[in-house]
């Protein structure tokens, strides 16, 4: 699956995914507006007000990006409704040739690790038949619980010609806590990322594994030192735009031959409409000036690889 994704950077020329990360307060009026009206103040009527946002912004920018990532929180406070919608904008994704990242977090005991790797990027058997859950292209994966937990997704990787991005250095301001403290001289950071090379040798895909990590744009030094502990190893990289990183601080995600990371922006693109950057468009535009967005972020990380 890494080769795919590979071949639509190459071909798009945009090594970025467009986080579909749809909160209420992102939402224009006049489509929540729309949505209660049909379906009330109801958790239907905000499923539908996520779906029509998700489709506005998906059909402005899919001829400029290889990917999005869909972050299932986002789904799930809207329970079955929301998640729904997440299996709908899934399917409408790929449908407009998108690879999807269902940013799931995932990871726990082997039984309920494969369990969810069956349903998120597998086959599940039901007596004679086999059907796909949620069908994503990759999903995120937390290592926590070890080899046990992510084994499995792996497994599938292999199987199904999926792929998955594991939690190596978070850019989120407190994943130092537990990522950088120092275990037999080195910090844990470091040897997550070793075992994900280990996990990735069971599943590679050309010059690069399957089997990703998740290394964040807010600690670039950092990502310098990842970049060589994993050489084959793609990076799924957040911090860009609004959590603080430049593009500056993106290079050492990258190879020299400018692949080796994809970078996720999320509502520095689908609410562009209210940054004063692109407050010309007005929110009755959001998804032109979303397809904006994307356009300007592809211009920047661009100048620097």
């Amino acid at each position: 699956m890494v080769s795919k994704l590979i071949e639509k950077i190459q071909k798009t020329k945009a090594p970025i995914c467009v986080g579909l990360d749809p909160m209420l307060g992102y939402i224009p009026e006049q489509v929540k507006e729309k949505a209660f009206k049909e379906l009330g103040e109801t958790l239907e009527g905000a499923a539908e007000a996520v779906w029509q946002f998700n489709k506005t912004i998906v059909d402005a920018t899919a001829d400029l990006i290889p990917a999005v990532k869909p972050q299932i929180a986002m789904y799930e406070q809207f329970g079955i409704e929301g998640l729904k919608v997440y299996e709908r904008t899934v399917k409408y994704c790929q449908d407009k040739g998108l690879l999807v990242i269902g940013d799931v977090k995932r990871g726990d005991i082997g039984s309920t690790s494969a369990a969810y790797a069956a349903g998120h990027l597998g086959t599940v058997q039901v007596e004679s038949r086999t059907y796909e859950g949620f069908h994503s292209d990759f999903v995120t994966v937390n290592p926590y619980l070890g080899t046990d937990g992510v084994k499995p997704f792996v497994d599938v990787c292999s199987q199904c010609d999926r792929g998955i991005f594991v939690l190596v250095k978070t850019s989120n301001p407190s994943s130092g806590e537990f990522q950088d403290r120092v275990i037999d001289g080195r910090p844990l950071y470091e040897l997550v990322a070793e075992k994900v090379v280990e996990w990735g040798e069971a599943s590679m895909d050309g010059e690069y594994s399957n089997v990703g990590a998740v290394v964040g744009a807010t600690y670039p030094e950092m990502s310098r030192i990842l970049r060589r502990l994993m050489p084959k190893t793609y990076f799924l990289v957040p911090g860009y735009g609004a959590q603080g990183a430049t593009a500056q601080d993106l290079r050492y995600c990258f190879n020299e031959d400018g692949l080796g990371a994809i970078v996720n922006s999320s509502r520095g693109i689908i609410a562009a409409y209210k940054k004063e950057q692109y407050a010309s468009f007005g929110a009755d535009h959001f998804g032109d000036a979303a397809r904006q967005a994307v356009v300007d972020m592809i211009a920047d990380i661009g100048s620097v690889l």
